[in-house]
């Protein structure tokens, strides 16, 4: 049973016995409580006792955290108690490569309550060191370079990129001195029937951490700490007294009204697929996990308009199978979920990738979505715009590999996907559009965001607002001055 003494004048400390170890010394948990003002002498006995029978049941069943924790052993409880009923999938799964990757080998042995932020400082300054990144690379041996040789450079890189299964350039890379992925390297000796290091060189490229990288370490270790605080578990959060590397702001890199009149062209001589994919982020400014989840339900051919309800996700976990329609989430956030006019170019393209689509449909018969109706039930049907030849849903970075072969085969500038999505944003600014109509077509949370991202964009009408300005009023001067 638990027993209370008091402490000082508003302090109460609650032991409950937890047994005794190998020498016979008593084991107890303690917990320290004060009284809140106003409370009355009848008031407090009755929570006191309230309180007490709570610890004693908390310590029972292993649910009390104290200070002694360490840091490994209260993120698992963070994980089962916060992160997973109040976090996303996918954030989880980037959280838990954070912690078993970096944070839980270096400081996952130190007691919460000795957690200093010194040991955060140097925990940081660690990360920024070169070499923090092991980065294994391969290097084709000679022995590799002239069996890919062949008869002819170009025809020898083609023929074998075709035999083993990857691009030419990585061929060609690779003749060159260039570096690949052990993934590729394997894949190539494998084909071969030959041992990885025996036609490849490792090479490590020892990197360092990003200040962007560092951000997020913190941000996860701050989030945790200011859990245990909430929880009682520790007084104060020692990441709040620490600051992270800056993290240097950059200007969203976007093709300007050229370069996207050039790739509308291109698209002209493209699969209706690809066109419809790219003229949905360039239009809309869709993210890459809202067009991924993209179903016909969403979208209105007639009113001309687009639903934006959820966002398609794929997390890359070994030990469980999960499929695509498991992994379809709500958007980035509440304001994320919105409606979206088009314009008649987009409703025409739809229309038109809608008719291919049915044909292939027709094409595929029985195996369109054989393996969802397997698993789900013969109504199952996922509605989605962009499948699999089979009908499953695309990984959601489909688009953006797609989107890359594109802007390689036709050599226009270094892009991202999502920098096409900043694409959109600068083009609507750039036309004079008001930045909360803007951030609203975007799904942003707040005009503040919108402005924060798109500043550099918004430099360009501000210009032309203040010439307009003085073209009015000077030339209102110059006739009054005639007059």
């Amino acid at each position: 049973m638990a027993s209370i003494r008091k402490r000082g004048e508003n302090s109460y400390q609650i032991t409950v016995c937890t047994g005794y170890d190998s020498s016979g010394k008593k084991l107890a948990k303690v917990k320290t409580i004060q009284r809140p003002e106003g409370y009355t002498d009848k008031k407090w006995e009755k929570e006191l006792k309230l309180l007490s029978a709570e610890f004693e049941r908390q310590v029972e069943t292993g649910q009390f955290l104290d200070g002694k924790i360490t840091l490994n052993a209260f993120s698992e409880r963070w994980l089962k108690d916060h992160a997973i009923k109040q976090l996303s999938p996918k954030t989880i799964h980037a959280y838990r490569n954070l912690l078993d990757g970096r944070i839980i080998p270096s400081l996952g042995h130190i007691r919460l309550d000795r957690l200093q932020p010194i040991h955060l400082i140097e925990f940081y300054n660690n990360l920024q060191e070169e070499g923090v990144i092991q980065n294994i690379k391969y290097t084709a041996k000679p022995e590799l370079i002239k069996k890919i040789a062949g008869s002819g450079k170009r025809k020898g890189y083609l023929s074998f990129a075709k035999s083993v299964g990857v691009s030419d350039k990585t061929i060609a890379s690779l003749c060159n001195g260039g570096k690949t992925t052990q993934k590729i390297a394997d894949k190539i000796s494998l084909t071969l029937n030959e041992k990885t290091n025996d036609i490849f060189t490792p090479v490590n490229d020892r990197d360092m951490l990003s200040s962007n990288t560092i951000s997020h370490y913190h941000r996860l270790l701050s989030s945790m700490l200011t859990c245990a605080v909430q929880w009682q578990v520790i007084s104060s959060n020692p990441a709040s007294r620490v600051k992270p590397p800056k993290v240097e702001k950059k200007e969203p890199k976007n093709y300007d009204e050229d370069v996207v009149a050039k790739m509308l062209l291109l698209l002209d001589k493209e699969h209706i697929r690809l066109k419809a994919i790219l003229y949905l982020v360039l239009f809309i400014g869709m993210r890459l996990g809202e067009l991924s989840g993209l179903e016909w339900k969403d979208i209105d051919l007639k009113s001309n308009t687009i639903q934006i309800r959820r966002a398609s996700q794929y997390i890359n976990d070994k030990n469980k199978q999960k499929d695509e329609r498991v992994n379809a989430k709500d958007p980035k956030n509440p304001t994320s979920k919105r409606a979206i006019a088009i314009s008649p170019v987009i409703t025409k393209i739809l229309k038109q990738y809608k008719a291919w689509q049915n044909e292939q449909r027709l094409k595929v018969g029985d195996l369109w979505q054989k393996k969802e109706k397997e698993l789900f039930g013969d109504d199952y049907d996922n509605d989605r715009l962009f499948t699999k030849w089979d009908g499953s849903p695309i990984f959601p970075d489909t688009p953006s590999k797609l989107f890359q072969k594109f802007r390689e085969k036709h050599n226009l500038p270094p892009l991202t996907f999502h920098q096409l999505r900043h694409t959109n944003a600068s083009l609507l600014i750039a036309q004079g559009i008001d930045i909360t109509t803007v951030g609203k077509r975007l799904g942003h949370s707040t005009p503040a965001t919108t402005m924060k991202i798109y500043a550099h964009a918004l430099q360009r009408p501000d210009r032309e607002a203040a010439q307009k300005l003085e073209n009015i009023i000077m030339n209102r001067k110059a006739k009054q001055k005639k007059a």
